[in-house]
């Protein structure tokens, strides 16, 4: 039953993650940014329909671009449809674009978005520099994983 004050049927926007970056790249820092989004897109990222898992930012021209995200075209949007891949502006003020371009150019960095989410009704991506994982420390990271599952499942059982 819905509560008082709550429309039916409205539900609270998923927020999209990209699970392969933080496995992929060790995380240094993260920053918060706006995106520039046509109509349809928005609708279609309330719907969770979008993924991260191939895209990454890159600083040109002073500004900074969202590039290679792929966002479903939103089915009821008739004659303006988005393209799926297209470059999208990321707004951030230009004394945090310089600093992460500065930070980019160092050897084995990289900007990642890490995830985009709703607040306050405007569509924000979380941008990560990251420094990329070496073959072992994955294989580090999925041993210690079955690990604790272990543990946890035995912790389980006896209780």
């Amino acid at each position: 039953m819905a509560k008082k004050g709550e429309k039916k049927g409205s539900e609270t926007p998923r927020s999209i993650q990209n699970r392969r970056a933080r496995f992929d790249y060790a995380i240094l820092e993260s920053n918060e940014a706006g995106i520039a989004l046509s109509g349809s897109e928005v609708k279609s990222l309330f719907l969770g329909l979008a993924h991260l898992n191939d895209a990454y930012c890159q600083v040109k021209g002073g500004e900074l671009f969202l590039i290679n995200a792929d966002i479903e075209p939103y089915e009821k949007a008739s004659v303006f449809q988005h393209e799926r891949r297209r470059d999208r502006k990321l707004l951030m003020h230009r004394k945090e674009i310089n600093t992460l371009d500065r930070k980019s150019m160092e050897k084995g960095l990289a900007l990642i978005p890490l995830s985009m989410y709703f607040k306050n009704g405007r569509v924000k991506v979380e941008v990560g520099l990251g420094r990329g994982k070496a073959q072992y420390d994955k294989r580090d990271k999925i041993a210690k994983d079955d690990e604790r599952r272990e543990v946890e499942r035995v912790r389980a059982t006896r209780f």
